[in-house]
C-alpha cells in the first residue's frame, strides 16, 4: 500500500536532488550567466523518458526537456559513464545557447538503465556572428554552432578532443569548457544522490512508487483544470515586429475546456519569419504549461503525469512550430513571453478574478561582446526584469523577473569587476505600471557605459505594443532602449532589436516596459 505520504515524500526527494544539482552547476560554472544568473535547469527521468522531477528553475524550459530526451532514447544506447551533448533546437532545445548534457544512471546490480538525468544551460557565446549569440539573423548557423546529439563523454572520461574542437568554434574559450565541466560536475552529483535513493529504498520499492507519483501529478493538474468553466475562450496578441521591418505579428489561441481536460490550439497564428523570433514547438509548449501551473498553486509536482491533462496544437511552420532550419534565439526569450500573454488573455475570460494584467512581457535581452582590460575577449549576457501585472486584491511587483525567465539580476560589482563596463544607474522606472484598482508594478532603468570598444545587441519588446491592463485597468508603459554617444547629452532612440557598435564613453540606457493594471481605478483611493 503506497500512502499520499509516501510519494509526497519522493516527489520532494527527487526534487531536491534536481535542486542540488542545480546548486552544483552554479557554484562550479565560470560565467556570471550561470553563476551569478543561474540561467539553467535540471531534471531527472526515468528510463521510458517520462519527466519525473525538475527543479524550479527556468519555466522555459518545462516542456522542451522531454522532447531532448526522446530524441536520445531512440538514438542512443547510453552505458555507464556516458554523457551525451546538444542544443538543437529541432531536437527538443529551444535556441542555440541553450546547451543540454545528458547521462543515465545505472542498477548497481546489473548495469540497467535506471534514470536519465539532464543539466540545460545558457552559455554566453556558441559562436555566432554577433557576440553573445542572441542577435537578429536570417539562418541558424549564424545564431551559433549546431551541437547534433553527440557523445561528449564515453566510461566516465570527457573526450578532450571533442570539447577542444568545440569550444575552439566559441568565444571565450576557457570560460566555455568551465561551464561545461560545471553541467557535468552537476550530473555526477545527480547520479550519486539517486544511487543514494536507490540504496535507500530498494530498486523494486522505488519503482513501484513511480507510477503513483506520476498519477499525483496527473490529478493535480485534472483538478486544477476541472475549475475552470467549461467552455472556448479565444484571444490574440502580437509581438511589436520581425526586426527587419514588417510587424505587428499575431499569436491567436483558443483554449478548449471540457471537464479535467484542456486543448491549447495556435490556429491563426502567424506563420514562420525569416528572422530569429520562431519559436520551436518545445519552448510553445514549455510556455502553456507555465500558465496552467500558474493556477495549480504552490507545491505542485512537475512530471510527465502534471503535463498530460493539457493538449497542445501547433500548426506546422507558424511562428511557434517552425520548420529547420529556421532561426530561433529571440522565440524562446522573447516570442515565448507573448505566449504566456495570449494563454493567460484566454484564460482572464474563463477566470475573470483569477488573471492578472499583463506584465512587462520582455526578457529584455542584452548581450555585449568586445576586448577586455587584458586583450582577452569577452561575451556577456544578461535579462533585464521589468513590471508584473496587477493581479486581482494586489499591485503588481516591480523589478522583477516575470513569467518565462526565473533568473536573478547579475550584481553590479560582479558585472563591473569581469568586464569594463560600468552600470552608471540601476533603478525603478517610477511611474511605468499601469493605473487601476491594482497598479502594476514598474520597471527598471539601468545604464551601461563602455569602457572599451563593445558589439552589443538588442532582442527586447514591448516597445511598440504596451502590455494589456485587465478589466478597466490602464496598460503599462512601453519600453525604451537610448544610446549617448561619448557622454554628449544627444539622445539615440533604438529599435527593440538591433546591434550597434559602441566606443568608449557610449552609454546605453534601457528602460523597462510596467505592467498593466486591473480593474477599474478608484478615483477616491490612492495606488502605490
Amino acid at each position: 500500500m503506497v500512502s499520499s505520504v509516501d510519494i509526497e515524500i519522493l516527489n520532494k526527494t527527487l526534487i531536491s536532488i534536481a535542486e542540488e544539482m542545480g546548486i552544483v552547476l552554479q557554484r562550479s560554472a565560470f560565467s556570471p550567466n550561470i553563476k551569478e544568473r543561474r540561467d539553467f535547469s535540471c531534471a531527472i527521468f526515468d528510463s521510458s523518458g517520462q519527466l519525473l522531477a525538475q527543479a524550479a528553475h527556468i519555466p522555459v524550459h518545462l516542456g522542451a526537456m522531454p522532447d531532448t530526451v526522446a530524441v536520445i532514447r531512440r538514438d542512443f544506447d547510453l552505458e555507464p559513464g556516458d554523457i551525451i551533448i546538444t542544443n538543437d533546437p529541432f531536437a527538443g532545445g529551444t535556441h542555440l545557447p541553450d546547451i543540454t548534457l545528458i547521462s543515465g544512471v545505472f542498477s548497481p546490480r546489473n548495469e540497467r538503465l535506471l534514470f536519465y538525468l539532464v543539466s540545460r544551460a545558457h552559455h554566453a557565446d556558441v559562436g555566432a556572428k554577433v557576440p553573445g549569440s542572441m542577435a537578429l539573423v536570417r539562418h541558424l548557423e549564424d545564431e551559433g554552432v549546431v551541437i547534433r546529439p553527440s557523445f561528449f563523454s564515453k566510461n566516465g572520461q570527457i573526450l578532450d578532443d571533442y570539447l577542444h574542437d568545440l569550444v575552439s568554434l566559441m568565444r571565450n574559450k576557457r570560460e566555455r569548457a568551465g561551464d561545461l565541466r560545471a553541467q557535468v560536475a552537476s550530473l555526477l552529483r545527480g547520479e550519486t544522490r539517486l544511487q543514494d535513493v536507490l540504496n535507500r529504498y530498494g530498486e523494486e520499492r522505488l519503482f513501484s512508487q513511480l507510477p503513483h507519483l506520476i498519477s499525483y501529478g496527473k490529478r493535480f493538474m485534472e483538478n486544477t483544470i476541472g475549475r475552470i468553466p467549461d467552455g472556448s475562450y479565444e484571444f490574440q496578441d502580437f509581438l511589436d515586429d520581425d526586426g527587419a521591418g514588417s510587424g505587428p505579428i499575431p499569436i491567436h489561441t483558443r483554449i478548449d475546456i471540457c471537464g479535467d481536460r484542456a486543448v491549447v490550439d495556435f490556429d491563426g497564428t502567424a506563420m514562420q519569419l525569416s528572422t530569429g523570433l520562431n519559436a520551436t514547438k518545445s519552448v510553445t509548449r514549455s510556455a502553456v504549461y507555465y500558465c496552467f501551473f500558474c493556477l495549480v498553486g504552490e507545491g505542485y509536482p512537475v512530471n510527465s503525469g502534471s503535463l498530460a491533462p493539457v493538449e497542445v496544437r501547433i500548426p506546422i511552420g507558424c511562428l511557434l512550430n517552425p520548420m529547420p532550419p529556421a532561426p530561433v534565439a529571440a522565440g524562446n526569450v522573447e516570442t515565448s513571453q507573448r505566449v504566456v500573454d495570449t494563454v493567460l488573455g484566454a484564460l482572464s475570460k474563463a477566470l475573470p478574478e483569477v488573471i492578472p494584467a499583463a506584465s512587462c512581457g520582455s526578457m529584455n535581452n542584452l548581450s555585449i561582446g568586445g576586448v577586455g582590460r587584458h586583450g582577452d575577449e569577452f561575451t556577456y549576457y544578461e535579462t533585464i526584469g521589468g513590471g508584473m501585472g496587477a493581479r486581482p486584491g494586489k499591485n503588481g511587483l516591480s523589478g522583477v523577473q516575470v513569467h518565462m525567465t526565473n533568473t536573478l539580476n547579475t550584481p553590479i560589482e560582479a558585472l563591473e569587476l569581469a568586464y569594463p563596463i560600468m552600470v552608471e544607474q540601476y533603478g525603478i522606472r517610477r511611474g511605468s505600471g499601469g493605473q487601476g484598482r491594482y497598479s502594476g508594478g514598474d520597471g527598471i532603468i539601468r545604464r551601461y557605459k563602455f569602457m572599451s570598444h563593445c558589439k552589443f545587441s538588442l532582442l527586447t519588446e514591448r516597445r511598440r505594443l504596451a502590455p494589456w491592463g485587465l478589466n478597466g485597468g490602464q496598460d503599462g508603459r512601453m519600453g525604451k532602449n537610448l544610446l549617448m554617444r561619448d557622454g554628449s547629452d544627444r539622445v539615440e532612440g533604438l529599435p527593440g532589436k538591433c546591434v550597434i557598435e559602441a566606443k568608449p564613453g557610449d552609454v546605453l540606457e534601457i528602460r523597462t516596459p510596467g505592467g498593466g493594471g486591473w480593474g477599474f481605478l478608484n478615483l477616491d483611493k490612492t495606488t502605490n
